[in-house]
């Protein structure tokens, strides 16, 4: 997504604990321009703070968590899948709030979660769908996807690959999932999300895009969500 590039989600590596201090860690000083900012970033950023108090993978965990409060899309003992799933906050925040049987599935490594089902592979991959679905054990309640693709810093080709894999997950969500279902994924301002856009409302009953709070303001980022699956 020659032969396409893997898509892969880009996450950094899990920050350490947070110094009381307000000291910044020696080894910032060692790394690159670009991973001493990020470092910096995570160093100042609330979320990134909490998500460390609290045990979870990453900040992304608050995106869901917004999400799912404000929407109510993760119901009692759901079944849930979820697409891109390392480095496993949002398999995190699925159980907490009260998720039953849960897969995942990522290109990267995920540590185990207890609770969760996790797969390591490519999700576009031949059988892929089958799999999840087999592992889940019955059709999904919620599909949840926060892939997004390698990057190669050409703005068309970057968005196509965004918009390949937002695409694919629509997909398998207009596939898979049970009558009165939700899909929730990661997609882009700027998007060119009409006809997506158009199928999914045909096929839900409410179809809107969210930024939560924890999504940075200067990304561009935004999530995709539809309720209400049709039968």
């Amino acid at each position: 997504m020659s032969e396409p590039p893997k898509r892969r989600m880009q996450r950094p590596p899990a920050a350490g604990p947070a110094r009381g201090d307000g000291q910044r860690p020696k080894a910032v000083k060692a790394r690159s321009p670009s991973s001493r900012a990020w470092i910096e970033r995570q160093l100042a950023d609330p979320f990134a703070a909490e998500a460390r108090a609290r045990g979870y993978r990453s900040r992304a965990a608050f995106k869901l968590a917004e999400i799912d409060a404000r929407f109510s899309i993760i119901g009692h003992r759901a079944a849930v899948i979820d697409l891109g799933c390392a480095p496993g906050g949002w398999l995190q925040v699925a159980l907490e709030r009260g998720a039953k049987d849960i897969v995942g599935i990522d290109l990267l490594p995920t540590e185990p979660v207890a609770g969760a089902d996790i797969l390591q592979g490519d999700f576009t991959a031949e059988g892929a769908a089958e799999r999840l679905i087999d592992r889940l054990g019955r059709a999904p309640d919620l599909i949840l996807s926060d892939m997004a693709p390698n990057t190669i810093g050409h703005k068309r080709t970057d968005h196509l690959r965004i918009m390949a894999l937002l695409e694919e997950a629509s997909a398998f969500a207009l596939a898979r999932l049970r009558p009165g279902g939700a899909f929730l994924a990661k997609a882009f301002q700027g998007g060119e999300t009409a006809r997506l856009t158009a199928d999914l409302k045909r096929a839900f009953a409410e179809v809107r895009y969210v930024k939560p709070k924890a999504s940075r303001a200067e990304s561009s980022e935004l999530f995709l969500l539809a309720r209400g699956r049709k039968g």
